[in-house]
């Protein structure tokens, strides 16, 4: 049964990876760009909703701090692309990423200047106890997180397979400028790419705020979702979710079964081999680009 906590574990934990993961990739599927500040955007998700929640900042009720925290997390998103990211449109994706990495670095400071760098708690109506499975036990932050998650990657998906906005963000992404001669507003919906990565890590953020201790270096997490969002196919939502379920279940195994400190290289090292035996990631669906 040490098995099944350890799985059971490993999932909400993989799911918040995979949160985070689905960023990275709705981003890059609707602009080919990698965003290596979504880890950060989840932070400052989780801070803004703890200003907004806790008692000791506005003290605002969870359930009607929530739409103001997607909406200011949106027009974050939106807001750094239209002024900042569109500043290097048409220049190669080194710039886009040390861009993004920089960016990072500023909105760590912005947080810690804000809400300080002590770790601190957000006050969540998902952590009120635990349910359980016969012997496995199951905290229903856990049980929150793995619902939102699945819900959120089956909504994701749909909204790029079936809607008239996710085809756009797809075309814009394979040719923008045969996407803007056919009527496609490129720069508009690209903002709107970013707004939604910023609401889709301010859900992340809550989940993982839920779960623990939240301080601005939080924000690294972001790393094992990179690779989370690689080793699942950098181009796939669902993949985005395999590869942070595959992550989160390796950690807690490599560190009951294995020496002290492998678990923190153990996510890494089933990236290189991904890379090494299947570079476009376990689930990944090839595509040509038209031109």
């Amino acid at each position: 049964m040490d098995v099944l906590q350890l799985l059971v574990s490993g999932l909400a934990n993989g799911c918040v990876y995979g949160l985070v993961a689905l960023g990275f990739v709705l981003i890059y599927k609707a602009t080919e760009a990698v965003n290596f500040a979504q880890g950060d955007f989840m932070m400052l998700g989780a801070f803004v909703t703890l200003g907004l929640v806790n008692p000791e900042y506005a003290g605002l009720p969870f359930w009607v701090a929530l739409p103001l925290v997607f909406l200011i997390m949106g027009a974050i998103g939106y807001l750094i692309d239209a002024t900042i990211l569109r500043v290097v449109f048409g220049q190669s994706q080194t710039a886009v990423i040390i861009l993004t990495i920089a960016l990072g670095f500023i909105l760590r400071f912005i947080a810690g200047s804000i809400w300080g760098h002590e770790p601190q708690s957000l006050r969540s109506p998902l952590a009120f106890g635990d349910v359980r499975f016969g012997t496995v036990v199951l905290g229903t932050v856990d049980l929150a997180v793995i619902v939102v998650t699945l819900l959120l990657t089956l909504v994701l998906w749909q909204f790029f397979q079936k809607t008239k906005v996710g085809l756009a963000m797809q075309a814009a992404s394979q040719n923008q400028m045969a996407a803007y001669y056919m009527g496609i507003p490129v720069k508009r919906v690209q903002g709107m790419v970013w707004a939604l990565a910023g609401i889709v890590a301010a859900i992340a953020g809550i989940l993982y705020a839920s779960k623990g201790a939240l301080e601005p270096n939080a924000g690294f997490i972001g790393i094992k979702a990179f690779a989370a969002a690689v080793i699942g196919g950098f181009g796939s939502l669902p993949g985005a979710l395999m590869g942070g379920l595959l992550v989160g279940i390796i950690e807690p195994f490599a560190a009951r079964y294995l020496p002290p400190g492998y678990s923190q290289i153990a996510p890494y090292a089933l990236l290189i081999l991904v890379l090494v035996f299947r570079p476009h990631g376990l689930f990944s669906q090839v595509r040509t680009k038209k031109v």
